[in-house]
C-alpha cells in the first residue's frame, strides 16, 4: 500500500507550486483573523526556508513521505515548531494539491505556447526563402497538381496555429483559483479568495467547492492539444521523412539532425523526425490514459485523480522536447530544386486543359473526360502530355485553341489560382500576413 499510495515521485516537481501556494494561504489567513501577523511573517519565513533546503535536495528519493504536500508541512513543522501546524487551518490537501497543479500548468502552457510560436515562425521564415520554387503537390502520394514549395510549408504552419489558438484557452481555463474550497464543502474561516486568486496570479476563483476540487477538464484538454500538436508535428514528420529520401530528395535536411548507421556508412537518417512521428503515439496514449481515468468519477474529490499529473507532465516535457527540435530541423533544412524541378510532370497540369476548355464554354465534367482522353492518348504513344500537338489536341476535341500550349508551364498554372488561400504570389503573400496576425493574436493573453 505504501508503493502504491506514495506520489512524490511524480509530485515532486511542484514543490515550488505548494511552497508559494501555501504562503499565499498564511496571507490569507491572516486576513481573516485566524493567524496574527507574527505567526503568518513567522510561517512565511520557515517556508522560504523550506523552498531552501528543497532547493539543494537531492530529489524524491531523499524524503520518505508520501507526497509533496507532506513533505512542505512536515519540514515546516520542523523548522518552525507547533506554529506551523496553523498553516492547514481551513485548507484540504484536495484544493491545496489542485492549486500547486493550476500553478504549474499556467507556466507550462505559456512555455509551450511560445515553442509553439517559434516553429511557427521557423516554417513561415523557411517558406519565405523558396520565392520561386514550384513542387509537385500530392493527394493520395500521387502527384496532383503543381504548388509553390512555400504552400506545402506553410499547409504545415496553420495546423499548428489551431494548436495555438487551443493552448490560448486552455490557458484561461487553467487561470481558475480553487483554494479556499477546502475538502469539497468550502473554507469555515472568512477568507478572501479574490484576494487570494490576484496574489497567485489567478484571475477569477471557482464557483462551486464541489467541482473546485474535482475539476480536471483543463488538464484533460491540456493533454487533447497535446495529442493534437503530436499528430500536426508527426505530419510534418512524415513529410521531411519523405521528401528527404533519395527517391524524391526534396529536402535535405542539417547534419545536427540526423544519424548514420552504424553499419552503412552511406546513410543519412532522419532521426529527428522519426522520433518526433513516434513521440505522437505516446502523446495520444496519454490523452486516452486522462480521459479513462476521468469518465466514471463520482462527485467531489477521488483519489484516482492522482494519476492526472503523470499524463499532463509526460505530455509537456515530451512536446518541450519535441518542438525545438523540429523547429531546429526546420530552420536548418535545405530544398533542393533541382530535384524538384525534375520532378515536375506535365501531367500534373491536365486540370489546366480541362480548365482550359471550360474558360471555352464546355462543361467541366465533359472537359474532365476529354483532358483524361489526352492523357491516355500521350501515355499510349510513349509521350509526355506536353508533347501532343495542337492538332492531336484539336482531334480530341475542336475547342482546344492555339494558346493551351502555354498551359504546360508549372508556374503558370501556379498563378493562375489567385482566389484566398490559393497558391498566386498575390495569394501568398496574403497568407503569410494572416498568418502573422493569427500568430500575433493566438500568441496574447487570453
Amino acid at each position: 500500500m505504501e508503493a502504491l499510495n506514495r506520489s512524490l515521485d511524480v509530485d515532486w516537481r511542484l514543490w515550488r507550486q505548494d511552497v508559494r501556494g501555501s504562503r499565499a494561504w498564511a496571507r490569507g489567513l491572516e486576513r481573516a483573523g485566524i493567524l496574527s501577523a507574527a505567526e503568518a511573517a513567522e510561517i512565511d519565513d520557515g517556508l522560504g526556508r523550506v523552498a531552501r533546503v528543497l532547493e539543494e535536495a537531492a530529489g524524491p528519493e531523499a524524503f520518505a513521505d508520501e507526497d509533496i504536500h507532506t513533505v512542505v508541512e512536515r519540514l515546516l513543522t520542523e523548522t518552525i515548531g507547533p506554529v506551523g501546524g496553523k498553516l492547514h487551518a481551513g485548507r484540504s490537501r484536495n484544493d491545496q494539491a489542485v492549486t500547486g497543479f493550476r500553478l504549474w500548468g499556467k507556466d507550462a502552457v505559456r512555455a509551450l505556447r511560445g515553442e509553439i510560436v517559434a516553429l511557427i515562425g521557423a516554417i513561415a521564415g523557411r517558406a519565405r526563402e523558396t520565392e520561386g520554387i514550384v513542387m509537385p503537390g500530392y493527394t493520395h502520394l500521387q502527384q496532383a497538381q503543381p504548388v509553390p514549395a512555400a504552400h506545402w510549408l506553410l499547409s504545415r504552419a496553420w495546423p499548428l496555429l489551431r494548436d495555438l489558438e487551443h493552448l490560448r484557452a486552455v490557458q484561461r481555463e487553467c487561470d481558475v483559483l480553487p483554494l479556499g474550497s477546502g475538502a469539497l464543502a468550502g473554507c469555515p474561516f472568512e477568507v478572501d479568495r479574490e484576494a487570494l486568486a490576484a496574489d497567485l496570479g489567478f484571475s477569477r476563483v471557482t464557483e462551486n467547492s464541489m467541482d473546485g476540487v474535482g475539476d480536471r477538464d483543463w488538464a484533460a484538454r491540456l493533454v487533447f492539444g497535446a495529442a493534437m500538436t503530436g499528430v500536426h508535428l508527426s505530419q510534418l514528420a512524415e513529410d521531411l521523412v519523405l521528401f528527404s529520401t533519395s527517391e524524391f530528395g526534396f529536402v535535405r535536411l542539417g547534419d545536427g539532425f540526423t544519424t548514420g548507421s552504424s553499419l552503412m556508412p552511406q546513410k543519412r537518417n532522419p532521426d529527428v523526425a522519426e522520433l518526433t512521428r513516434g513521440k505522437s503515439g505516446r502523446l495520444v496514449g496519454n490523452l486516452t490514459g486522462l480521459m479513462t481515468v476521468l469518465k466514471g468519477l463520482p462527485a467531489g474529490y477521488n483519489r484516482d485523480l492522482q494519476e492526472d499529473k503523470e499524463a499532463v507532465f509526460d505530455s509537456v516535457d515530451t512536446l518541450s522536447v519535441v518542438l525545438p527540435a523540429m523547429t531546429g530541423a526546420v530552420r536548418g533544412m535545405e530544398l533542393v530544386r533541382e530535384r524538384i524541378d525534375d520532378a515536375l510532370r506535365p501531367e500534373m497540369l491536365a486540370t489546366d486543359l480541362a480548365d482550359h476548355l471550360v474558360r471555352r464554354g464546355v462543361p467541366f465534367r465533359e472537359s474532365h473526360d476529354l483532358a483524361g482522353a489526352l492523357v491516355r492518348a500521350a501515355e499510349a504513344s510513349g509521350r509526355e502530355l506536353s508533347a501532343l500537338t495542337l492538332e492531336e489536341m484539336r482531334a480530341v476535341h475542336p475547342d482546344f485553341g492555339p494558346e493551351v500550349v502555354a498551359i504546360f508551364d508549372a508556374a503558370a498554372s501556379v498563378e493562375s489560382r489567385a482566389v484566398r488561400g490559393g497558391t498566386s504570389a498575390e495569394a501568398l503573400e496574403d497568407q503569410f500576413k494572416a498568418l502573422a496576425e493569427a500568430v500575433a493574436r493566438a500568441s496574447s493573453d487570453p
